[in-house]
């Protein structure tokens, strides 16, 4: 959920306050002016921001991205956002020493619960996406690879992911108080 209502100046935030983003000279509701003229609601992160409004933009760019990054995936591929992201975790493990994810690491690497995990891949599994296999040197433990239909859904499907999170943080740049998280991401 988004800390400001609004997309353009009279946006208001929390505890009432306006914010009129523009020019040179922006100025709250309260009557201070935004230094040096940026066009930064009070929401936006910088010095002397509270953590809380920090995590709710935070939260707010996140779902912004990943909402357009799910539209592409399932309007492209019939993926969504979480099965990508199985996927792209899966495929990189390779047949050394420490190279094959138990599904209590997979369900970690994808944010989701174990019980979760193990339906996604049971799914997954269905389509043909995926294959799982018991691990030899321990019996109780389960591995899942990608399996070759998966690998060119895989392929084909990152530059669909890739195109949409650079439009998702094209479109969070232009929002002012999102642009401090959006330069920190593309900085990574």
């Amino acid at each position: 959920m988004s800390m400001w209502h609004g997309d353009r100046a009279g946006a208001v935030g929390p505890g009432g306050q306006e914010w009129h983003g523009g020019g040179r000279e922006s100025e709250r509701e309260d009557g201070r002016g935004v230094e040096g003229g940026a066009e930064r609601g009070p929401g936006a992160a910088g010095p002397g921001h509270g953590l809380a409004q920090s995590w709710c933009l935070l939260i707010a760019l996140h779902g912004r991205i990943e909402a357009q990054v799910e539209r592409a995936l399932q309007a492209g591929h019939g993926l969504s956002v979480r099965e990508f992201s199985l996927l792209e975790v899966l495929s990189r493990q390779h047949p050394g020493e420490g190279g094959h994810l138990r599904m209590g690491e997979v369900a970690e690497a994808v944010m989701l619960s174990q019980s979760a995990t193990t339906r996604l891949v049971s799914r997954m599994e269905d389509r043909g996406l995926l294959s799982r296999y018991l691990c030899a040197d321990d019996r109780r433990g389960i591995y899942t690879d990608v399996s070759p239909s998966g690998l060119v859904l895989l392929e084909q499907a990152r530059p669909t992911n890739d195109a949409a999170l650079r439009e998702a943080l094209d479109e969070a740049g232009r929002r002012p108080e999102l642009v401090p998280l959006v330069e920190a991401v593309r900085a990574l």
